[in-house]
């Protein structure tokens, strides 16, 4: 293993590592959209697993711009790190190749990108999953995990925390709805291939997830939060901030998601989140501003900041279904935000 992966983010890896099972050797894995926000994490965990237990698998990284899939990973020697696979999903997936499990995170994943490719973010969320799906017939050996979005429940009550058979309201007249609904299209997508195909797919519905693998164009309100205070700048708000979201670090979503891959049943669908880390926009501004010692100011939003806006009040995430797969979240809010700070300064 190479150097520079701060101590914190090591302890990250092996606690996502306990998820793993022993697997045996060959086993394949492709991560799908591997240089984002949870599909790096994964591809380093499993990095993680091959290193520390001297393992035969195989780790298949998919992305759509080579240089970044190749420079993400440098903190692994040469010979433990990915095989690349530079292709857009919405392009079938190579056949040439068996993989045992493959975790599909390739998506357009925050508000700005909503608004600016909106015909992109659709046809990625539901022609990707297509080829995912298209592929897992011909090889039905597969294991599949979908990450979806909490977005896809719409509007719900005030203060509710939505269950997985629960849905609401989405407003398909306005663009930046693109989003859920091209994500609730692709879950029935995933339901129905393994109804009709039997198909091996599982669904993690995942809620705000943030942490050190965030993205530098990552355009969401907690990932602007955690620049501000990264630089000691004054957290700037653009709204009262007074919405609910269920909020999760993502070492403890990747966990997850690993459970949910080994333990979850076949075309059901599971809340990632964490009832530690529910709070508003405003108090996770708080939070960052006591972490960082600077205050809070307030901007208005500019057109396109508005446009990629959740329209929804309240966003709460229900989490007892996963925690029935032996899965449990390690960290608060406050402790999530302080670990991201912690390996991000680093």
């Amino acid at each position: 293993m190479v150097k520079k992966v701060h101590p914190l983010y090591l302890e990250d890896l092996q606690k996502i590592a306990d998820y793993i099972p022993i697997l045996k050797k060959g086993t394949n894995f492709l991560v799908t959209g591997a240089t984002g926000l949870i599909g790096s994490l994964i591809v380093d965990a499993l990095l993680f697993y091959k290193i520390k237990n001297d393992s035969s698998i195989m780790i298949y990284a998919l992305g759509r711009d080579r240089n970044r899939l190749e420079n993400r990973f440098l903190w692994a020697d040469v010979e433990e790190r990915p095989i690349y696979i530079q292709q857009d999903i919405c392009a079938p997936i190579p056949d040439n190749q068996d993989f045992d499990y493959i975790f599909h995170c390739a998506s357009n994943a925050d508000p700005s990108t909503y608004a600016k490719y909106p015909v992109e973010t659709i046809t990625t969320n539901v022609i990707g999953t297509y080829h995912i799906l298209e592929y897992a017939k011909m090889h039905p050996k597969v294991q599949i995990v979908f990450t979806s979005t909490m977005e896809v429940y719409g509007t719900m009550p005030s203060g509710y925390a939505n269950c997985e058979n629960d849905f609401g309201k989405v407003d398909f007249n306005q663009i930046r709805s693109g989003y859920p609904e091209s994500k609730r299209t692709a879950e029935l997508l995933c339901r129905s291939y393994a109804k009709e195909y039997n198909i091996s797919v599982k669904i993690a519905r995942l809620g705000y997830i943030y942490g050190p693998t965030m993205t530098k164009t990552d355009s969401k309100v907690i990932a602007q939060f955690i620049r501000n205070a990264l630089h000691h700048e004054n957290i700037l708000m653009k709204s009262k901030g007074t919405q609910k979201r269920s909020y999760c670090y993502s070492a403890d979503a990747v966990s997850a998601i690993f459970q949910i891959l080994f333990k979850g049943k076949v075309g059901e669908a599971y809340n990632v989140a964490n009832m530690q880390s529910v709070d508003t926009i405003a108090g996770i501004a708080q939070i960052l501003s006591e972490l960082s010692g600077t205050s809070v100011d307030f901007e208005l939003p500019v057109e396109l900041e508005k446009e990629g806006y959740s329209k929804t009040q309240d966003s709460i995430l229900n989490e007892n279904k996963l925690l029935e797969l032996n899965w449990k979240a390690r960290y608060t809010l406050k402790e999530g935000l302080k670990r991201t700070i912690t390996i991000l300064a680093n």
